[in-house]
């Protein structure tokens, strides 16, 4: 049995772990640098809010105080994301990570009463121990259980654990009310193809010959249509849609604590997946890193640390993803430790043709004809032909994000303080909005004097 656990809203509850006064009110997190809404809490899905929406456009009401906005605050998602995986590690066989708030888990050789009565404990240990609000879709294959978790996550009376069989009632009633674009790895121009052939819903998709499918479209949808009766053909990866992260991980040869060694592995894996994210025609928002060490050496200390890199604006630039490892890196190492693995995971990811360029920063996509070349360069004589090496460690990093809450489980400046009063948190944040709004006042003074001056 596979089930999928997924964290409802993720980043909202995140931010609601650390500070209660949230739940349920409408709340939203915005992306890099402030500008769009890229989460939302339900309250704020009630409002017909919609995903992208430009913040200025909400200022109004962000100040009468009817919704409440957020900066991206990556370090604390990927912190939480980490501690939900190794809480699933260290209560299930098999755990394997599809997104920073998905994990799917493998239950070989339980029982469907006993999946169910797993699934329902690691949805109260979660929220006992993380504070996290999960859902757990469990099925024998990986896009039944995509659908479970949906149905989890719309309707009540499964108390957050749904579990469905491929040849059950309730299954094929689900699947005759589910378009076809729902499917996971069905994509949008995938599924307008599919509706000129008369398959609409996932119902009509499961009942189609596996071999006209594989013949008119893809070995990948004829897999998929074997998943949704219930036998199990597809790998995580195998899906025909681009991906919500990509991420390229390898064992090493020989364990090593050597931070060079170390470096070279996560440059080799980050550029590695950039050419994966311009091959999707896809733009990364945040860089994430992981080092593992030999969890079977019991004679050895164990550490697996991982850092989250926000980025100044979408990006598929090597240089700016290799420049997020090295940040990264930083953070993680430690001495006297020897690791075995290493990955870089790219996340939060936009379509590239889709994406709006702001007029009032310049983009990371600077020089697009560089990667195309590096790229073509690469297909012809080899992976890792042309590749980067060292980057310039003097790189500014700064970031736009005046309502960032604290990283209160990765900064000790920014732990969380006992006792304080919920007023307390509130007029601590009005005192720093006030200075955030002086220090524009003041910023713009200084740009009039100047002006002034100059014009004199």
């Amino acid at each position: 049995m596979i089930g999928l656990v997924d964290a409802n809203n993720f980043y909202v509850s995140c931010e609601r772990v650390f500070d209660p006064a949230l739940e349920g009110k409408p709340v939203g997190v915005m992306s890099n640098n402030d500008g769009c809404v890229i989460a939302r809490s339900a309250e704020m899905k009630a409002m017909e809010i919609a995903m992208g929406t430009p913040a200025y456009q909400l200022e109004g009401l962000r100040r009468r105080g009817v919704i409440h906005l957020l900066s991206s605050n990556y370090e604390l998602y990927g912190d939480m994301s980490a501690r939900l995986a190794q809480l699933l590690r260290d209560a299930c066989p098999e755990v394997a990570p599809y997104s920073i708030d998905e994990m799917f888990i493998y239950l070989d050789g339980f029982s469907d009463a006993q999946c169910q009565a797993i699934g329902a404990a690691l949805r109260r240990r979660i929220r006992r121990h993380l504070g996290l609000p999960v859902c757990v879709g469990l099925a024998p294959t990986h896009t039944l259980a995509k659908l479970a978790n949906h149905v989890a996550k719309k309707q009540p009376h499964y108390e957050g654990v749904c579990l469905l069989h491929g040849e059950s009632a309730t299954t094929q009633v689900l699947l005759k009310q589910l378009a076809v674009s729902d499917v996971w790895g069905v994509g949008r121009r995938l599924a307008e193809r599919l509706a000129v052939s008369g398959i609409r819903t996932a119902w009509d998709l499961r009942e189609s010959d596996p071999k006209q499918l594989r013949k008119r479209f893809s070995v990948v949808l004829a897999r998929t249509a074997l998943e949704l009766r219930g036998t199990p053909c597809l790998e995580m990866n195998a899906v025909e849609q681009p991906r919500q992260r990509i991420m390229t991980s390898r064992s090493f040869g020989q364990s090593t604590g050597v931070k060079e060694e170390l470096h070279a592995a996560l440059r080799r894996h980050a550029q590695r997946s950039a050419e994966k994210l311009r091959q999707q025609g896809s733009l990364a928002r945040a860089v994430m890193l992981f080092l593992n060490t030999n969890r079977h050496r019991k004679d050895q200390p164990q550490l697996s640390p991982s850092a989250m890199i926000p980025l100044d604006a979408p990006t598929d630039d090597n240089r700016v993803i290799l420049e997020a490892v090295r940040e990264g890196l930083e953070q993680m190492y430690r001495p006297g430790f020897t690791f075995m693995k290493a990955g870089v995971m790219l996340l939060d990811l936009v379509d590239a043709q889709q994406y709006q360029l702001s007029l009032l920063r310049p983009t990371t996509k600077a020089h697009p004809h560089l990667m195309k070349t590096i790229d073509a360069i690469n297909q012809k004589m080899g992976q890792g032909t042309l590749r980067f090496g060292m980057t310039d460690a003097d790189a500014p990093w700064q970031l736009r994000c005046a309502h960032r809450s604290n990283r209160y489980t990765t900064c000790w400046d920014e732990l969380m303080e006992a006792g304080t009063h919920p007023g307390a948190i509130a007029a601590a944040r009005a005192r720093r909005e006030q200075q955030r709004l002086a220090g524009g006042k003041r910023v713009a003074k200084t740009r009039a004097n100047g002006l002034s001056h100059h014009g004199n």
